[in-house]
């Protein structure tokens, strides 16, 4: 039986992360503003927002030029430490 590997990425490339949070009115400004430090090519137009069914969390969907893993795992780490975000996706 074979190990079936992941996906491979290639790089650059349009590469859409989302975050989970709790509800806040800064929360996007908050994930736009953490991407926009590892990221020149951020498409703003393409910036989702979505709200829980009871409004207590949110989502921002972001839609970056990915660069490479090292800059997705420097998102990521950012975001988390924040302690604000539940997950990203």
């Amino acid at each position: 039986m074979t190990e079936q590997q992941p996906p491979k990425i290639e790089f650059p490339c349009d590469y859409p992360i989302k975050v989970v949070g709790n509800a806040a009115h800064d929360f996007k400004d908050f994930v736009v503003e953490v991407m926009e430090r590892h990221s020149a090519s951020l498409i703003t137009e393409k910036i989702s927002v979505r709200a829980s069914g009871n409004g207590k969390f949110v989502s921002v969907t972001v839609i970056i030029q990915a660069t490479g893993i090292e800059q997705l795992q420097r998102i990521h780490e950012e975001l988390k430490a924040s302690g604000r975000v539940h997950m990203v996706l």
